[in-house]
């Protein structure tokens, strides 16, 4: 018997039950939350204690949760005893995904630290921006970012350890081993952390040019993890069938598929495997082939990624080659799927259903979320605007609430979002507002209660699921001495979503090619960061009365297929 997603709600969240919800006012906000949340972090890392199942699988690794926890309080006493790492001190993570990137960010956040991720493809000027901006105690890294990050953190008298260091003979002044500070069988120190507490810092693309530090109490990220595990048990009322799949001779796990350093591979991913005891199939980078050699060999449930992945998968020559029957949820978020992926989700996989979550860094991944039989009904929505603990309204530009069925910007309210940016206070009023989030997102909800986005306020390119600004890109492309004008925005690609195009004139005299300017940018911007598409104008770039560059017209001009 099936129940409706009201009643599934009332049911999983009502009185006496795990997800039960209760009202409460966080800073001065009236806010619904889930009454029986883990105080912080600490308290779900702890319960993973003793326990003997495998927790991660890292090429041919296997470590059990209790294997990990070995590793977490010995690093947590090095943090306190060997760097004095007190409450509120911020500690930094820049390494591709790793057994220790998971180890350091739980041993952080045990003793009260703030966990800073760093994005592992960040250019050594980048590096050196968020080392200084968060002011780090410490960074921890791996060989690769070492090399980069090494200059900028002295530059800021930032310790680091670096981890799986064998490539590094001898090693930097400042630098130290990680298998070499820690001693396995020291305990956990006893720090009091509350919920009020800041947990993490997480950067986000800025349109100034620099990142903004997203900063999570350990409140924010505990509710964001129960309501993730909460969806899932609404889902189980509704259907009778588990989200995540699996069976008693095959527990649900999961693929970890995209970076650690963002916000969906930490939260719903890897902390929710942290929380629920679930196996954490890792990658270190992202392949196809690889992740569907994993699934099968591994009976992998959960496969959660941005729909690029989705998409490299079922274009794989070889993805009827592999079993991936385990499979019974495909799909993940920061990205809009095309309605024909969520068709072919739905037919290339024997159990796999799509879905989908529109969540954000500032909301630690939560919000309105689609899937199963709702996503294939509603294939162009990210599901009900409503969920257990956050509200969602579209306003117009004053603010003012829309009626059902306009267009506007989309805001969010629940005890899951961010305090603020940190050291930006201009920043977090602009976007916090009376405990609301603008999401600088366009979208709509329609009389069924679904959201819908439909474009994005913010000038930004969403490539495969990484946010490019166009303001930073400008900006670095101005420093060539041969530009006068260039606009940089997104244009249409079936695979990753969307790639970056630039339009340039440039200046009389002037020979700069599109292979020349790529290698100027190289080392100013990450990779990603990097216009794929690049078109040159004889003409000045046309603009409206008030002077702003018409980036659709050019859009339409240069780079419209056919």
């Amino acid at each position: 018997m099936t129940a409706s997603y009201d009643e599934a709600v009332e049911q999983v969240t009502g009185p006496g039950q795990i997800f039960e919800l209760t009202e409460a006012v966080v800073d001065g906000v009236a806010q619904r939350l889930f009454k029986n949340a883990p105080a912080n972090l600490g308290a779900i890392f702890a319960n993973a204690r003793g326990k003997d199942e495998t927790f991660l699988v890292y090429e041919d690794e296997r470590w059990s949760f209790d294997d990990v926890m070995r590793h977490v309080d010995a690093f947590a006493t090095a943090l306190v005893e060997t760097f004095g790492i007190k409450k509120g001190d911020r500690v930094g993570i820049a390494m591709r995904n790793l057994p220790e990137w998971i180890i350091s960010f739980a041993a952080i956040l045990s003793v009260g630290g703030v966990s800073v991720s760093l994005n592992a493809w960040w250019t050594e000027e980048e590096l050196d921006y968020a080392i200084g901006d968060s002011g780090l105690s410490l960074l921890i890294a791996d060989p690769e970012r070492v090399e980069r990050a090494h200059a900028p953190a002295a530059n800021h008298h930032c310790a680091i350890v670096v981890v799986r260091s064998d490539t590094l003979e001898p090693l930097a002044t400042g630098v130290q081993r990680f298998e070499e500070v820690i001693t396995l069988g020291d305990a956990m120190p006893v720090v009091e952390v509350s919920p009020d507490d800041d947990a993490t810092i997480l950067y986000t693309s800025g349109t100034t040019g620099f990142p903004k530090g997203a900063v999570s109490t350990h409140r924010a990220v505990t509710q964001g993890l129960m309501a993730f595990w909460a969806n899932t048990t609404v889902a189980t009322a509704r259907k009778g069938e588990n989200l995540l799949g699996g069976s008693v001779s095959n527990p649900p796990s999961f693929i970890l598929i995209v970076p650690l350093f963002h916000v969906t591979g930490c939260v719903p991913v890897m902390m929710s495997c942290f929380g629920m005891q679930l196996k954490l199939v890792m990658m270190h980078r992202w392949d196809p082939e690889q992740a569907l050699r994993l699934i099968e060999v591994e009976k992998v449930t959960t496969f959660v990624g941005v729909p690029t992945q989705s998409w490299d998968m079922l274009e794989s020559p070889n993805f009827a080659k592999y079993d991936t029957s385990s499979l019974a949820s495909v799909g993940g978020g920061g990205a809009p799927a095309p309605a024909k992926l969520v068709e072919r989700v739905e037919g290339g996989f024997k159990r796999g259903r799509p879905n989908i979550g529109y969540g954000m860094t500032e909301t630690n991944a939560f919000g309105p979320s689609n899937t199963g039989d709702d996503y294939v009904e509603h294939p162009t929505s990210t599901g009900r605007a409503r969920t257990t603990i956050m509200d969602v309204e579209i306003r117009d530009e004053t603010g003012v609430p829309l009626p059902t069925g306009e267009r506007g910007e989309i805001w969010m309210k629940g005890p899951n979002i961010i305090r603020g940016y940190w050291n930006r206070p201009e920043a977090t009023a602009e976007t916090i507002v009376d405990g609301w989030l603008a999401s600088g997102d366009l979208g709509r909800i329609d009389d069924e209660g679904f959201l819908y986005i439909e474009d994005r306020a913010k000038d930004m390119v969403l490539r495969a699921g990484e946010n490019v600004y166009s303001a930073e890109v400008e900006s670095a492309i101005y420093d060539h001495p041969g530009i006068y004008e260039a606009a940089v925005f997104g244009v249409p690609h079936e695979r990753l979503g969307e790639e970056v195009a630039v339009v340039i004139h440039r200046k009389a005299g002037s020979n700069l090619d599109a292979d020349e300017l790529r290698d100027f940018l190289h080392g100013k911007l990450a990779a990603f960061k990097i216009p794929s598409r690049i078109a040159f104008s004889d003409d000045r770039l046309p603009r409206n009365p008030s002077g702003k560059i018409l980036k659709r017209d050019l859009r339409e001009t240069f780079f419209t297929e056919g």
